[in-house]
């Protein structure tokens, strides 16, 4: 006889967490319906398990999941903020504030205009968010396929055709969204309201990375949970299309640094400039991505990954807070701060 469990998740940081953890649950035999909550942190799992006990089936659902870096208890975990990680995270990330002022001055990005965001800019954007956890359902997505490749022996070519079809469905997918915004005529007020959603998002994606102020993860935007869905579906078939079909999907999936940059790439007005910021976004994610499919690589499960993610979440900040600045400069409200 079905019945309903709520258990409590150790280990989500955001959407994509929850879109990773009802789609691993889903699969198992005796589960009948799952429904992960990012703001109480806990899952409510529907299914006949027969006699067993609440712990005893937390620990069965938590097996499928300890790769992912997420564990399912009966009773609530204390949250641990860690203060003591910035004691690391902040000299990092000063110096890396100190190296892109470097950069800044040298040309080689442009961060503090986002209305002329470079490429470079859209690299190094595109580096920090494959190792955030917001890409984490990317990771899941990668090693969900492989699974399901690996037991016909065929491993390499897959994840060869999955990055050949996420690099070129980010480059004509981002091409055909700046071309829909030369159709908007975008004057001085919309550039100034993109530029201002652009650091908003990233301002709410650099804050859940630091992991003290759990409110903003409600503000986290993300594409509807319906379509998210059916992109995770399809990572589980077997047809020697699927990496590639999987790798267009990965547009869609609810990363907000993915997100952010495609509300950039509409203000290109450009079908080249578009497709060529979301291809250097895309490229900025092939090193890790590469690891991940290649390997055990997991900053998540790194003993270190606190001091990681805050450091990251640091930086994000400064991104953010560098666009919004600009933004408000750019439009005459105040006078510039930056002499870049």
């Amino acid at each position: 006889m079905n019945k309903t469990y709520t258990f409590h998740v150790k280990g989500m940081h955001c959407k994509a967490c929850v879109l990773m953890i009802d789609s691993e649950l889903e699969d198992l035999p005796n589960v009948e319906s799952v429904s992960a909550s990012l703001q109480k942190h806990q899952v409510e799992v529907s299914g006949d398990f027969g006699e067993k006990t609440p712990e005893q089936i937390a620990e069965e659902l938590s097996l499928p999941l300890a790769n992912r870096g997420y564990n399912l208890t009966v009773e609530k975990h204390a949250t641990k903020k860690n203060w003591s990680e910035f004691i690391y995270a902040v000299p990092i990330a000063a110096v890396f504030a100190l190296l892109f002022v470097l950069l800044q001055k040298s040309g080689v990005v442009n961060l503090v205009d986002a209305s002329e965001m470079s490429y470079g800019t859209a690299f190094l954007i595109g580096v920090i968010a494959s190792v955030s956890t917001c890409m984490a359902v990317v990771g899941g997505l990668i090693l969900s396929m492989s699974a399901s490749y690996a037991k016909t022996g065929d491993t390499m070519k897959p994840q060869i055709l999955f990055h050949i079809g996420r690099i070129v469905s980010f480059f004509s997918l981002g091409g055909i969204i700046g071309a829909i915004g030369s159709a908007f005529a975008l004057n001085q007020a919309s550039t100034f309201v993109l530029g201002l959603v652009i650091g908003l998002v990233m301002l709410v994606l650099g804050l859940n990375l630091l992991e003290v102020f759990h409110f903003t993860k409600k503000l986290q935007p993300a594409m509807p949970k319906f379509i998210s869905r059916h992109v995770m579906g399809i990572s589980k078939f077997n047809h020697r299309f699927t990496p590639i079909v999987v790798g267009v999907a990965t547009f869609f999936l609810p990363c907000g640094f993915t997100q952010s940059m495609q509300i950039y790439t509409l203000s290109t007005g450009n079908f080249l400039s578009g497709g060529l910021t979301m291809l250097a976004f895309a490229l900025g994610t092939l090193p890790v991505l590469a690891l991940i499919s290649f390997s055990s690589f997991s900053i998540k499960n790194s003993s270190k990954s606190g001091i990681f993610f805050k450091t990251a979440g640091l930086i994000v900040i400064l991104f953010a807070l560098f666009n919004l600045i600009s933004s408000f400069v750019a439009i005459g409200w105040i006078q510039p701060v930056f002499n870049f």
